[in-house]
């Protein structure tokens, strides 16, 4: 479904987790809560191959016995990684789509088939152009016919899907509603192809592809719960830390009409495929000391004596054997000769973590990595102060210029500031009078300009300036001169549009020459992968891929790399999205009410992104000042509920030799 916003690149990991409930009878231990099957995946890109790889399989077969294959197809951004893997079958490995039929979920209504956030055109821009489906065999529901003839074409829908023989396979999303195609909260199990009208959240969701809530169309047409359920197979993926709540309902708690995705529950051959960030908070992953007994190492004892601890409100020196006994937590205490032990263990451990400014690196060479032009100073504004008051060589890395998050007002703005300030610029008539014609231009393409629209080549490099300027007087605030700033401008971020290019090449390369040049000990990565507009995992992906060439090339004794310099240190921030799990972050820099004021009035430089940020995200109305202030609060306010020192604010990171 196209309310997908978590599409993924993390660094490709194979599978190592596929417990299901149904594999032994009674269930497979740890997932007895979990009321139909679920895949668990380490990485996005290992969840892709598998699901592609599956309906490949079901091409081969049936391509054998000379028979088509029904496929019904979602849009959004997580199905991308199982239509590039599919692409890359057809290229290069020969997989032959001429049998398949293809049936897509849903459309917006109004929406003609040419529309930038039109589904047809998605789905011919990221799989149907690349393949060999004849044109014939695709469906897909239209959004450019008269209102009075959708009953008429919802029915014939439902026909073309029975003369086809039904749908074999059925790839879903789900919506942070809960919802399936756009099936919303309310839609019961005998629906059919449908107009509905979209719900409040699903809206929010897409107003980032429509540049503004305003002009997401307020209905659609889509497959009905029913249809879906009929089909032999059904696999629903989701991917991202924003997707586990709405998982954890519809794999654990019965079917309801408020979570329409529940309703899998009662298909007999429908299956989760989730990363591990959206299954997180399924019991077996959350807590799973609950529903089975557990392999005790020092994280997982650490992880359940915070749980216990913030659970009860009570510190943890003050937590008795009692306390672990009455929350199933036996197996743990009898890993220890007294209580005691355990708890000042874990007390211990967490209050080392506790790094102050005499703890951080100091005097040497520093990338600070920011997906966007404000990320640095939102989710580490505090630890980049630090690292320049330690003497510290830094350099902040904008991966992309941000230019389609800035208002068209806003360069309206900057233009009446120019011919308003052009004596003082000593602009001469020439000069005044190109100027003149320039914004007369953009002043009529914006006169003109219809929403989610591409701007004009100079309107975007306008907006890329403004994003870099708000950068760089950020940056002053914590002591940086200009110089300081490099802005990448990667390749795949240039679309003038929401939706970006896959990591390519040349991305890589941006960031690799980067990193030969300045030859960091220590580089600073957004780990906050849960960004529902996707920035933030492409931008961990190019890092990452440029960063095990740039440390093979210093192994193989190749370019001018200095020994110390070889294997930087790998410090992930979050902050934007959310915060590191107590139990998870390896260093914690306490902030003072100055230091966090300061913080503050580096993200108020970001003037374009402040009290009305284009893209804000649907799952927090605050700004992301607001955002940072109270993130910072509530981990130093954990701490103190732990019973460790209390502070003002505190800023989370984990640290590695390798990106995770």
């Amino acid at each position: 479904m196209s309310a997908d916003a978590a599409s993924g690149s993390n660094p490709p990991v194979e599978t190592s987790t596929v417990e299901t409930s149904r594999q032994v009878a009674g269930g497979h231990e740890g997932t007895q809560r979990e009321r139909v099957p679920v895949l668990i995946f380490d990485a996005p890109d290992a969840m892709s191959r598998q699901v592609a790889r599956r309906i490949a399989n079901l091409i081969e077969e049936r391509q054998a016995v000379g028979q088509p294959l029904v496929l019904g197809l979602p849009t959004g951004s997580t199905p991308i990684g199982v239509y590039q893997q599919l692409i890359r079958m057809h290229e290069e490995e020969g997989l032959d789509f001429s049998n398949v039929v293809t049936f897509n979920l849903d459309e917006y209504y109004p929406m003609a088939p040419e529309g930038l956030q039109s589904y047809h055109r998605f789905m011919e821009e990221n799989f149907f152009n690349h393949v060999n489906i004849p044109e014939e065999n695709i469906h897909i529901p239209r959004g450019d016919i008269p209102r009075e003839a959708v009953e008429h074409h919802c029915i014939e829908y439902e026909h073309a899907i029975e003369k086809a023989g039904g749908i074999d396979l059925m790839l879903l999303g789900i919506g942070r509603s809960g919802h399936v195609g756009f099936n919303e909260p309310g839609s019961s199990q005998d629906t059919r192809t449908r107009m509905i009208v979209l719900d409040e959240i699903t809206r929010k969701d897409a107003a980032s592809d429509f540049f503004g809530e305003e002009n997401v169309p307020q209905e659609a047409i889509t497959m009905g719960v029913g249809t879906i359920l009929d089909a032999d197979e059904i696999i629903l993926m989701a991917t991202g830390e924003h997707k586990a709540p709405i998982v954890q309902r519809a794999v654990e708690e019965p079917p309801t009409r408020d979570v329409t995705a529940s309703y899998l529950q009662e298909h007999g051959n429908a299956t989760f495929y989730v990363d591990r960030a959206a299954g997180g908070e399924l019991t077996r992953v959350k807590t799973p000391w609950l529903v089975r007994e557990v392999d005790w190492t020092k994280r997982e004892a650490k992880r359940a004596v915070i749980w216990l601890s913030k659970t009860l409100d009570k510190a943890i020196p003050r937590l008795e054997s009692g306390d672990f006994y009455r929350n199933q937590l036996h197996g743990l205490v009898h890993q220890y000769d007294h209580i005691d032990d355990l708890t000042r263990e874990v007390f211990e451990d967490l209050r080392r973590r506790i790094n102050y400014q005499e703890d951080i690196i100091s005097d040497e060479r520093v990338i600070v990595f920011s997906p966007h032009p404000d990320d640095d100073v939102i989710s580490m504004g505090g630890m980049l102060n630090t690292l320049v008051e330690n003497d510290n060589d830094v350099t902040v890395a904008y991966m992309t210029s941000g230019n389609v998050a800035v208002f068209d007002a806003d360069v309206r703005r900057y233009l009446r500031f120019v011919e308003l300030s052009s004596d003082a610029l000593d602009m001469d008539d020439a000069a005044l009078e190109d100027f003149h014609e320039r914004r007369e231009k953009i002043e009529a393409f914006f006169d003109s300009k219809d929403p989610g629209e591409v701007d004009l080549p100079e309107v975007q490099d306008l907006k890329a300036h403004i994003r870099a300027g708000e950068a760089v007087a950020a940056t002053g605030v914590m002591g940086l001169d200009p110089g300081d700033s490099r802005f990448l401008d990667m390749p795949f971020y240039k679309t003038g549009r929401v939706r970006k290019d896959p990591i390519s090449e040349a991305d890589v390369e941006v960031v690799l020459e980067l990193l030969e040049e300045v030859q960091p000990t220590n580089i600073f990565v957004a780990g906050d992968l849960s960004d529902p507009h996707g920035t933030h995992r492409m931008c961990y992906q190019a890092i990452d891929e440029a960063l095990q060439r740039y440390r093979a090339a210093a192994a193989g004794g190749d370019g001018e790399t200095s020994e110390a310099t070889a294997d930087p240190g790998v410090w992930l921030y979050r902050g934007a999205w959310q915060e590191w799990e107590t139990y998870r972050a390896d260093v914690f820099l306490p902030l003072s009410k100055a230091g966090l004021d300061q913080k503050v009035e580096a993200i108020y430089k970001h003037e374009s992104q402040k009290d009305r940020a284009m893209f804000p995200g649907a799952y927090d109305k605050r700004e992301f000042w607001q955002r940072a202030r109270d993130r910072n609060r509530d981990t130093a306010e954990t701490l103190n509920q732990l019973g460790l020192p209390e502070f003002y604010a505190a800023e989370a990171f984990v640290t590695t030799d390798k990106m995770p």
